[in-house]
């Protein structure tokens, strides 16, 4: 899957910034490159059972508290899922995962959840499938993404 062929497909501006592989939003940080929009964490977590994914896009400043994502997502023991399952659900590895990852989750098993403080911002930098770039994708851009590939999302406050 070529993530820049589907922008350019569906018409959507990205500025593209090369950079060392990075790991952490610490790393990244440490960069510090000129980039517009919003820095995310992005959290690929799991419920105890194992039968419920979640992809978590957050503020890169916020912490999680999983006891309370578990009630307002209603779900109990809520933690990492492991490398093998990001590998299977969203085909990317620790480090690399951004939003952009869930358009490969075509049996739709894994649920987008998205902070709501997200959405203040008119642009979200994202990784394109590797931690060697980071994309610049206008949140419209990302709303059109997100539509033609009938990706539904949650919005809470975390």
């Amino acid at each position: 899957m070529d993530i820049y062929k589907i922008l350019d497909d569906l018409d959507i501006d990205y500025k593209k910034f090369l950079h060392p592989a990075v790991f952490n939003c610490e790393q990244a940080h440490l960069l510090a490159l000129d980039i517009d929009g919003v820095a995310t964490k992005n959290l690929f977590i799991k419920n105890k059972k194992g039968d419920r994914h979640f992809l978590i896009i957050m503020m890169d400043d916020k912490t999680i508290d999983f006891k309370r994502l578990s009630q307002r997502l209603n779900v109990s023991g809520l933690s990492f899922a492991s490398s093998h399952r990001l590998d299977k659900y969203l085909g990317t590895s620790a480090g690399s995962v951004s939003l952009l990852d869930i358009i490969k989750d075509t049996q739709a098993a894994v649920e987008l959840i998205i902070d709501k403080s997200i959405f203040n911002y008119s642009a979200i930098q994202c990784h394109p499938f590797t931690n060697t770039a980071t994309l610049e994708i206008p949140m419209t851009g990302i709303h059109q993404l997100l539509a033609h590939y009938q990706r539904q999302y949650t919005e809470i406050e975390i």
